[in-house]
């Protein structure tokens, strides 16, 4: 598989098949494909996991790509502005994403859920809560509202991040959710009630823009209906 991401803030990833290759993608991440490329939603790993990506609020099937005589492409993008990233996996390399990250993957990688068995984590992690894992061999690609931000962490380095801003990390990361500060702190600061921490060793990946955030900030821009009124107005 050969692949090509274009774009700024807007980005696609275009892939490059042979006719024995094959790639999945969520339902409705694909944009555009060649005329020979064939595409069939399934359950892959079954009924069961199908049932489990339910759970995270994503589709049930996920959608297979494959070209018939011949070289064929296909493109894909996320459902809000920002960037995409390749996730390179090989044995014994398992990677977590948080829900909505993940975009398209070779059909040799593997996606499947990563429960948290932190109570810490259980409780307020929201989408936290529930990850992705993503694992085997092959090439993966997932996607963040703005743009990527990469910190290779050291054994016991800790990092306290945004629990909306955080996108994927190392198994090898230990991963926990606690109190961002005193009651004042967790009042006033405008930062929320509980805070990520992810502590190496191991590759975290951030998000400069949160969907919530992104979706908040344009709201007030949005029309909206009159009380008692069929009407819209603005402001």
């Amino acid at each position: 598989m050969k692949y090509e991401i274009t774009g700024n803030n807007l980005q696609i990833v275009t892939v490059e098949l042979e006719p024995n290759e094959m790639v999945y993608a969520e339902a409705g991440a694909m944009v555009y494909t060649s005329g020979n490329m064939s595409f069939t939603p399934k359950a892959r790993g079954g009924i069961m996991k199908g049932l489990k990506r339910k759970l995270t609020g994503e589709s049930f099937f996920l959608t297979e790509f494959s070209p018939k005589g011949g070289k064929g492409l296909a493109a894909f993008g996320g459902n809000a502005p920002g960037t995409i990233k390749p996730i390179p996996l090989s044995p014994g390399k398992e990677f977590l994403v948080q829900k909505d990250a993940f975009l398209c993957a070779e059909k040799t990688v593997n996606l499947d859920l990563a429960w948290q068995k932190k109570l810490g984590a259980a409780l307020f992690g929201g989408e936290g809560f529930i990850l992705q894992k993503l694992s085997g061999t092959g090439t993966a690609f997932i996607h963040a509202t703005g743009d990527f931000v990469e910190i290779d962490l050291k054994p016991g380095q800790t990092m306290k991040v945004d629990t909306a801003s955080t996108v994927g990390w190392d198994s090898t990361v230990k991963f926990d959710i606690q109190r961002s500060g005193g009651l004042k702190t967790m009042m006033f600061s405008g930062e929320g009630l509980f805070i990520t921490t992810l502590t190496g060793p191991g590759k975290i990946l951030l998000q400069s823009m949160n969907l919530s955030e992104l979706a908040a900030a344009l709201s007030r821009f949005l029309p909206k209906q009159s009380s008692g009124s069929s009407g819209f107005r603005f402001g």
